[in-house]
């Protein structure tokens, strides 16, 4: 492939919308929070801790109710998870990073509207899936987002 004036505008751009996306308030704002969570040295160890059971409920859950610590690992898992979820700076963080996504899941629209209207753009926000159009019934869900599946 060669590099004309045309891609190196394209690369340009796209380092220049990168940098805007970064030095964005949904970007600081999550790297804010996640510095919050992170320099909480007992906080770290609880995400840790929770991270380490994740790993074992995963184990457990291959054999389910079989398992000889079943009950006990579904009982701790939903005890730390909640713990983690009631920590206003955990909170914080997963608040900043839905507000950060949807600036990435709405920038990756319009290019993609940009490219053609017809370009299926992977979102993990259900409203801006809804946006895009899927009357072709080729988007995946079954025809759940109404289209004529």
């Amino acid at each position: 492939m060669m590099i004309t004036s045309e891609w190196a505008n394209i690369m340009d751009d796209a380092d220049d919308l990168a940098q805007m996306i970064l030095s964005s308030e949904q970007a600081t704002r999550y790297k804010e929070a996640y510095f919050a969570v992170y320099t909480d040295e007992l906080l770290a160890r609880q995400i840790t801790s929770f991270t380490r059971l994740k790993e074992h409920y995963e184990d457990v859950q291959r054999f389910g109710k079989y398992h000889p610590d079943y009950s006990t690992v579904m009982k701790s898992i939903r005890v730390q998870k909640r713990e983690l979820d009631m920590n206003d700076r955990v909170a914080t963080l997963k608040l900043a990073e839905n507000e950060l996504q949807d600036l990435l899941d709405e920038v990756s629209l319009l290019i993609g509207k940009t490219v053609s209207e017809s370009v299926k753009v992977p979102v993990s926000n259900p409203f801006f899936a809804s946006e895009s159009s899927c009357s072709t019934g080729s988007c995946g869900t079954g025809g759940s987002c109404g289209c004529s599946a």
